[in-house]
């Protein structure tokens, strides 16, 4: 059944669907927004904790590496992106090559926080992904290196192969 707008009527799905992409944004944020049931605020909190679950910030993870928690950074990209800069500390394990084999080193105990370039990038998820495919306690860095940048914490270079910056997110 279509609702008609001019009525003050609640948007259904089927007219949301009729309508442009920018439309049917604003629609369904609108027909959320003023469903009758709405979203109570135990399933706001659930989103809030589950975002704080599987992310941390900058600044969290320079603070839990300094009391010595038990963390592994892991650089998701590839090694050349690594050897231009990287986390002090951090490990590299491309997304791609993650495996048994490969992940061996990390210890299982301990939180493995991924970081990939930045929000462009999405190498970090896919990290984070496979390494809790693989059985470990993860998380995914806001931001990336380029937030750790932005925040001024220190960044290890070893140089680049090719003297050419790339994402390596790939």
């Amino acid at each position: 059944m279509r609702s008609n707008p001019e009525r003050n009527q609640q948007p259904t799905a089927c007219y949301l669907a009729s309508r442009s992409a920018s439309d049917r944004i604003g629609g369904v944020l609108f027909a959320i927004h003023n469903h009758p049931g709405g979203f109570s605020m135990e399933d706001q909190q659930r989103h809030y904790l589950n975002k704080l679950a599987y992310e941390i910030d900058s600044w969290d993870l320079k603070v839990a590496l300094e009391s010595d928690d038990k963390i592994v950074v892991v650089d998701a990209r590839s090694p050349d992106a690594y050897r231009q800069g990287h986390i002090p500390g951090a490990i590299n394990i491309p997304h791609r090559t993650m495996s048994m084999e490969t992940t061996s080193i990390v210890d299982k105990d301990s939180l493995v926080v991924t970081y990939c370039d930045g929000i462009g990038c999405n190498a970090s998820t896919k990290g984070a992904l496979q390494m809790l495919k693989l059985g470990f306690r993860v998380k995914e860095l806001l931001g990336g290196l380029d937030w750790w940048k932005r925040d001024q914490h220190p960044v290890h270079c070893e140089g680049s192969s090719d003297g050419q910056t790339n994402c390596g997110c790939g």
